[in-house]
């Protein structure tokens, strides 16, 4: 779908208000009834039908009348809740013209109030093109039920908070600036993907370059899973950056060997065809993480103990037993780093067990205190333990003589009270009855009788 942001500037906040509730009615609708997004926009003075006409002839909603009347978002209302809500909180000022295009996203240029230029990348899973996403991405996990807005939503915060880390520990990324639902705000690489390079001065040295990148990334515990020459940017001066990130995978997924080794094989193949390099199978050199003489790194000897960003991202294939392992050996590191402090302090700390116990002891036993003391202490003690505990007596009993007044005035209080409505009833002292329609009585006989009654009840 076209990106036409001429039609932004001509709508109102209520047509906002309105696309907004027709998103959160999503949440649990897949067609939005009418009278809900009605009940959720809360216009002032009514008209949400007459607006949601205004957005569906822009083709912002679409509706549907098959089951019940209602209307579900568009990815173009879609992006402009994004683009709206970027815009007011200062992220870019403008939109400019569409940069790239692939099978799940667009890619626009946007610009700041300074005239700096940014990359704005909006997520569009469902097309045609690449339908398969619930096979080929791990964006649902445990979710069944799902939308496409939804899906790219959840790509589009896995895409940022993946170029977030990787930017953080030196890799050649984006730099990631804002995200908001499907949109993803990034800064403009000043150069040319490599699918369109024709010749390279130093093709070698860009080849190891990026193989380089491959085992890097593994050794950090991701692995891309889509690195060939339509994901890497290189610039004038050779200068490699690597994009598109939604679907890295951790090291412990499953088929992570086999999306290493086709990553590696695309970039072989790639600059054997395009730049005519030739690669000779060394077994000896097959099996080591490095680039020698051509030989291709193999991902069974790459070393994964340089960071856990597969952990810190909870990439897929990342799963609890392997947090549980991880748990387990940063502890026994913890704890053989510790052996030699415990086995320096073992004596002192048993000699301080020991002080402590026979602490407790001579204060739990007072009475076979020998040294130090002579029966007239122990008589003093036995005195002074028998005078307090008969003060304690003496206190016991005046505290329960004061709950029993209280009981005792209480249960005074409550017999008068019933007396008094025993009495009164004998006497028939009720209050007066007096109808509904009393205030229709204006001096008529049944008024004459209700005063009759009243000055009978005061007597």
């Amino acid at each position: 779908m076209k990106l036409n942001v001429d039609v932004l500037r001509y709508l109102s906040k209520e047509d906002f208000r309105v696309l907004t509730a027709v998103e959160m009615g999503m949440r649990n609708h897949e067609i939005v009834p009418s009278e809900l997004v009605d009940r959720i926009a809360s216009l002032k003075h009514g008209g949400t039908y007459k607006v949601l006409k205004n957005l569906l002839k822009h083709k912002l909603v679409h509706h549907d009348s098959s089951k019940y009347d209602g209307f579900r978002l568009t990815y173009l209302g879609y992006d402009f809740l994004a683009i709206k809500t970027m815009v007011n909180c200062g992220v870019f000022a403008s939109v400019g013209r569409q940069i790239g295009v692939g099978k799940e996203s667009d890619i626009f240029e946007v610009a700041t109030e300074d005239g700096t230029i940014l990359a704005m990348k909006l997520h569009r899973l469902g097309r045609v093109s690449f339908r398969a996403v619930k096979s080929k991405r791990d964006y649902l996990r445990h979710r069944r039920s799902y939308n496409w807005l939804y899906l790219s939503r959840l790509a589009a915060l896995k895409e940022f908070a993946f170029m977030k880390a990787l930017e953080e520990h030196g890799f050649p990324v984006p730099n990631a600036i804002d995200c908001n639902r499907h949109c993803v705000i990034m800064s403009l690489i000043q150069g040319y993907p490599l699918v369109q390079v024709k010749e390279l001065q130093n093709p070698e040295t860009v080849f190891d370059r990026i193989i380089g990148l491959v085992i890097r990334l593994a050794e950090h515990g991701l692995i891309h899973c889509d690195f060939n020459e339509f994901n890497i940017m290189i610039d004038d001066h050779e200068k490699v950056t690597m994009i598109d990130f939604p679907q890295m995978v951790s090291v412990s997924h499953r088929n992570a060997q086999m999306y290493f080794d086709r990553d590696v094989e695309c970039i072989f193949k790639f600059f054997g065809k395009r730049f005519n390099l030739s690669f000779e199978e060394d077994a000896d050199n097959s099996d080591s993480g490095d680039v020698e003489d051509g030989s291709r790194p193999s991902f069974s000897s790459i070393n994964k103990a340089d960071g856990f960003l597969d952990r810190e991202l909870a990439a897929s294939g990342f799963t609890r037993k392997d947090q549980a392992d991880m748990d387990k050996f940063i502890e026994e590191d913890s704890a053989g780093g510790a052996v030699s402090d415990d086995e320096d302090d073992s004596t002192d700390s048993d000699e301080a067990i020991v002080r402590d116990t026979d602490a407790l002891l001579l204060s739990e036993e007072p009475e076979q205190i020998h040294e130090g003391g002579g029966p007239e202490e122990v008589e003093n003690r036995e005195s002074t333990g028998a005078s307090g505990s008969n003060e304690l007596e003496v206190q016991n009993e005046s505290d329960e003589s004061e709950a029993q007044d209280r009981n005792d005035a209480e249960l005074v209080k409550r017999l008068n009270k019933q007396r008094r409505r025993a009495i009164s009833a004998a006497h028939g002292d009720h209050k007066p009855f007096t109808s509904r329609n009393s205030y229709k009585d204006k001096g008529g006989r049944s008024s004459h009788n209700s005063k009759i009654q009243k000055q009978m009840s005061n007597w």
